[in-house]
C-alpha cells in the first residue's frame, strides 16, 4: 500500500503545475463537457469495468512532449506539455498540431514508485495509434502496432525505488501506413476526418501478485442456463468464483461452468446484469457478464431472421463514429461518453454499429449497462492493401475480438464495408466465425451499395459464408438480396444533411446524400421508417441509419457535432420508431433516458431568418459576430452571393494580430486567390501555419491557386501550360506542386505520354512524399510503362 501512495504523490506532482500552463486549444465548436476537463482529472475512471482491481493509479494528465524526425533517437529538449489522453491534433490535447508520416512523437513524464518484493507492476496503454515503444529510465519495455486495442507491460524489472522516467516513442503515418486507421487521413473532407494520433486512451499502473489473472474468458449459455468460465494466467492454480452469493471451484486456464439459477436475460429492455468475484492465489478480481444470446433463426412464417434470446428481434440502429469536435477519437469525460448512447436510446435505437472505430471499455461497459445491441465493425486495412497491410488487418481484428469477447452488448461482427481494403472474404468469414462462434457475422456491410437507385459496382459472389446480406442504399432505404439461412438487413441508408448555424464544425458545409432544411426533416424521415416498417413485414431484420451525430464536414447526423441540438425532438422520435421497437414503452426505456436534454432545432424557414439578417446589413450592420452567422446564414439559404460578399466583408474587418478562431474563419470563408482571405494567408503564412499545421496550409493554399489561377485558363485540350506557369509562380512551392500536379493528372487523363513523363517524374521527385502510396505507385507505373 505504501507504494500506491507513493505513485499518488507523484501524480499530483505533476498535475500542480498544469493550472498554470495547460489551455484547451481554439476549436470551432465544443461540446458541453469540455469545459470540466483539466490535468486533475482527465478521464479519471477505472478504465477495465471488467476485471477490476484495487490497486492501480491513472497516470493521465500533463506529460512533456515533442516532434522529432522519424528516425531520430530521443530528443533532449522537449517543445512542452500534452494532456494525455487527448490525441496531439486535438483541441483538449492543448497542442493541435498534425503528426506526419515523416515524423515521431514522443512522451515523457517521471513517475514515484517503491516496488515490493513479492510484487510486479503493469504499466497499461488502453490505446496509441498506431506504432507505440515504451522505455522506463531510457531501457525499452515492449513494442506495440495497432491503434485500437489495449496492451501492457510487466516494467518491474525495469523500475527502482523513487523518481523513474517514462517515456513512449510514437510512429503513426495514418492513412499512408500498413495498418487500420478508419476514418482518419491526413487531407480531412467529406466522410473522412482529422487523425488521432499517439496516446488517445488512459494510461495508468496497476500492482499485482506474482502469479496472477491476466484475462477472463466469458461465454454465456442460455440453452444450458450456465456461464462458460476460463481464467487466464501463468499457472494453472486453483480458482474460486463467486456469482450471487454461490462460490464455484476449478483451475486457471480450464472452463468453469457456473450454473445460474433463475436465470435473468440480458435485452435492451432489461439488460440484467450478474456480478462476479473471482481469486487466484493472492490475486481477487471483480467482474461482471450478462445472460444473452444472439443468432439466426426463422420466424413463424419461416423467414430467416435475427433473434435476440431465442425471438426474433428487429435490430433497429444508427452509425456511430465516436468523434468529438474537442478531444476527436476521444471523449472528453466518462460523462460524455455514456451521453452518446443514452442519447441514442432516447432517439428510440436499440443497436449502434460503431463505425470503424473500436472504442474504451468504458464505452462497451455502458453499452452493457444501458441496454444497447452492438455491430461492431472490423477497422478497415488501408484500401490499396500495400504489402504488410493484410497481416496488420488480420492481427487487429483478432485483438478486436479477445478485447470484446466478454461485453454483453456486442452481437455481430463487421468485416468489411463498402469493398474497403476487401481481400479474401470466403477465408475470412469463415475464421471470424470459427474464432467466435458466439456471435453473428456481418460479412460485408454494403458490398451492395446503391446511391440514388444506382448500383456501384456488382458483387459476384456477394455475401458469403456471412450470417446476414447488407445492402446500403442512399438517401432511401431498400431490401437486401434474400439468401438461404441469412437474415436481411439494411446497413446503411439515410445521410439527411441538415444546416443547424452556430453548430458546425466547418462552416457552410451540410454535407449529406441529400440536404433538407430542418422542418422538413422529420417528414422525410417518418417516410423512410414507414418504409422500413413495410420491408420488415417483408422479412428485413435489421436497418442502420446514417447517422446519430453530425461529425466535422458531414452535418447528416439526428443531432449537431457538439451534442447541443436535437433535429428532431427526442419524443417525437421515438414515436417515429415505436412500432419497429415496442420495447420503447416500457418505464425502464424511459427511466434510462431520462437525463438526456439537448436544444430543440429551430424550424424557421432559413430563407426567412436570413433574409432578416440581410435587411440588417443593408442598414448598415457591420460587427464581426453579424458578418460570420450571416455569412452561414447566405449558404444554408443558397444565396451564394450573398455569402461571399458577408465572408469578405467580414475578412475585411478582421484586425491584426488574428486570433486562433479569425485563422480558422478566414480559411473557411476563403476559397480562391481572388477572396479578401487569401491575401491575408499568404503574408501571414507562419500564423496560418501553426494553427492549421505546415500541410494542411500549403493544401489549402494549392486549392485556392488552382481555383483562382489555373482553372480559368485550363481548357480541354488545349491548355497553354507556359501561361499558367507563369501566372502561378509567384506563390512559390505551393504554387509549384499544384502545377505539376494538375500537369500529370492532366496528361494522364488524355493519356499524353509523351507529356507525361517528364511531368509526373518532376512531381513524384520534388513532391513525392505528400501523395498517397496507392496514387503514387499509379504514377510511377505509367512512367515505367511509357518512358
Amino acid at each position: 500500500m505504501k507504494s500506491h501512495l507513493l505513485w499518488l504523490l507523484g501524480t499530483a506532482a505533476i498535475s500542480a503545475n498544469a493550472q498554470t500552463v495547460y489551455k484547451m486549444q481554439p476549436v470551432a465548436i465544443q461540446s458541453r463537457w469540455a469545459k470540466e476537463v483539466s490535468p486533475q482529472n482527465a478521464l479519471k475512471d477505472y478504465p477495465r469495468p471488467q476485471m477490476v482491481r484495487t490497486g492501480w493509479t491513472n497516470l493521465n494528465g500533463l506529460w512533456d512532449y515533442a516532434i522529432s524526425p522519424k528516425d531520430a533517437g530521443q530528443p533532449a529538449a522537449f517543445e512542452g506539455q500534452i494532456l494525455v489522453p487527448y490525441p496531439i491534433e486535438s483541441a483538449l490535447s492543448g497542442v493541435k498540431k498534425t503528426l506526419l508520416p515523416t515524423q515521431t512523437l514522443w512522451y515523457k513524464r517521471n513517475i514515484n514508485l517503491s516496488p515490493k518484493t513479492g510484487e510486479r507492476i503493469l504499466l497499461h496503454f488502453g490505446a496509441v495509434d498506431w506504432q507505440a515503444t515504451i522505455f522506463v529510465n531510457g531501457k525499452e519495455v515492449g513494442q506495440h502496432k495497432g491503434g485500437y486495442t489495449a496492451f501492457s507491460f510487466d516494467v518491474t524489472d525495469a523500475l527502482r525505488s523513487g523518481s523513474n522516467e517514462l517515456a513512449v516513442k510514437v510512429f503513426d503515418p495514418t492513412d499512408q501506413g500498413i495498418g487500420p486507421h478508419g476514418k482518419q487521413v491526413l487531407n480531412p473532407q467529406n466522410i473522412y476526418y482529422t487523425p488521432s494520433s499517439g496516446i488517445w486512451q488512459t494510461v495508468w499502473l496497476e500492482t499485482v501478485p506474482e502469479i496472477y489473472i491476466e484475462g477472463l474468458v466469458m461465454t454465456p449459455d442460455i440453452d444450458k442456463g450456465v456461464l462458460n468460465l476460463e481464467v487466464k494466467s501463468v499457472s494453472a492454480a486453483p480458482v474460486t468464483t463467486v456469482v450471487d452469493g454461490k462460490t464455484f471451484k476449478g483451475k486457471a486456464n480450464e472452463r468453469i461452468v457456473v450454473p445460474i439459477a433463475n436465470m435473468k436475460l440480458w435485452s435492451p429492455a432489461s439488460p440484467y446484469l450478474y456480478n462476479l468475484a473471482i481469486k487466484l492465489g493472492k490475486d481477487e478480481v471483480k467482474s461482471y457478464f450478462g445472460m444473452r444470446k444472439v443468432s439466426i433463426g426463422k420466424d413463424a412464417k419461416g423467414v430467416d431472421r435475427i433473434f435476440l434470446n431465442n425471438k426474433p428481434y428487429y435490430n433497429l440502429g444508427t452509425l456511430d463514429q465516436g468523434f468529438w469536435p474537442e478531444g476527436l477519437y476521444t471523449a472528453p469525460t466518462d460523462e460524455a461518453l455514456s451521453f452518446d448512447i443514452k442519447a441514442i436510446k432516447a432517439m428510440g435505437f436499440n443497436t449502434i454499429r460503431k463505425h470503424i472505430k473500436v472504442e474504451p471499455a468504458r464505452w462497451y461497459y455502458w453499452a452493457d449497462k444501458l441496454g444497447m445491441l452492438v455491430w461492431q465493425d472490423f477497422v478497415n486495412p488501408n484500401q490499396s492493401l500495400p504489402e504488410g497491410s493484410k497481416a496488420e488487418f488480420e492481427k487487429g481484428a483478432l485483438d478486436e475480438m479477445t478485447q470484446l469477447h466478454n461485453s454483453p452488448c456486442v452481437v455481430a461482427w463487421v468485416l468489411f464495408n463498402e469493398k474497403w481494403g476487401q481481400y479474401d472474404q470466403q477465408r475470412l468469414s469463415e475464421w471470424v466465425k470459427k474464432t467466435d462462434p458466439s456471435r453473428i457475422l456481418n460479412g460485408h456491410s454494403g458490398e451492395l451499395l446503391y446511391v440514388n437507385e444506382q448500383l456501384r459496382s456488382p458483387s459476384p459472389n456477394a455475401y458469403v459464408s456471412a450470417d446476414m446480406t447488407d445492402v446500403h442504399s442512399y438517401p432511401d432505404p431498400m431490401m437486401s438480396i434474400r439468401q438461404a439461412g441469412k437474415a436481411q438487413v439494411c446497413g446503411e441508408f439515410g445521410g439527411i444533411g441538415v444546416f443547424i448555424p452556430d453548430h458546425q464544425w466547418i462552416i457552410g458545409s451540410a454535407w449529406g446524400y441529400i440536404q433538407e432544411k430542418p422542418a422538413a426533416l422529420k417528414a422525410k424521415y417518418t417516410i423512410m421508417n414507414q418504409h422500413l416498417q413495410l420491408m420488415e413485414k417483408e422479412g428485413l431484420s435489421g436497418s442502420i441509419y446514417t447517422q446519430p451525430f453530425d461529425v466535422e464536414g458531414e452535418q447528416n447526423g439526428l443531432m449537431t457535432y457538439d451534442r447541443e441540438v436535437i433535429k428532431i425532438p427526442f419524443e417525437e422520435m421515438r414515436e417515429i420508431h415505436s412500432q419497429l421497437n415496442p420495447d420503447l414503452s416500457t418505464s425502464s426505456w424511459l427511466a434510462m433516458t431520462r437525463d438526456v436534454s439537448a436544444k430543440d432545432a429551430d424550424l424557421m424557414e432559413p430563407g426567412i431568418a436570413y433574409s432578416a439578417m440581410l435587411k440588417e446589413y443593408i442598414n448598415g450592420k457591420r460587427d464581426l459576430p453579424f458578418l460570420k452567422k450571416m455569412a452561414m446564414m447566405a449558404m444554408q439559404a443558397g444565396d451564394k452571393p450573398g455569402a461571399l460578399l458577408a465572408g469578405s466583408a467580414y475578412v475585411s474587418s478582421l484586425k491584426m494580430p488574428l486570433s486562433d478562431e479569425d485563422i480558422n474563419s478566414v480559411v473557411q470563408f476563403t476559397k480562391s486567390t481572388k477572396d479578401a482571405g487569401f491575401t491575408l494567408m499568404n503574408i501571414n503564412a507562419e500564423s496560418f501555419k501553426k494553427v492549421m499545421g505546415d500541410r494542411k496550409y500549403t493544401v489549402a493554399m494549392m486549392n485556392m491557386i488552382l481555383k483562382g489561377e489555373m482553372e480559368p485558363l485550363m481548357t480541354q485540350g488545349n491548355t497553354d501550360w507556359s501561361v499558367i506557369e507563369a501566372r502561378v509562380k509567384p506563390y512559390g512551392a505551393p504554387g509549384e506542386e499544384i502545377l505539376l500536379r494538375a500537369k500529370t493528372v492532366g496528361f494522364y487523363n488524355q493519356q499524353d505520354w509523351a507529356n507525361y513523363v517528364p511531368a509526373a517524374r518532376a512531381y513524384l521527385e520534388k513532391f513525392g512524399a505528400n501523395i498517397p502510396e496507392q496514387e503514387r505507385s499509379m504514377f510511377q507505373g505509367a512512367i515505367d510503362q511509357h518512358k
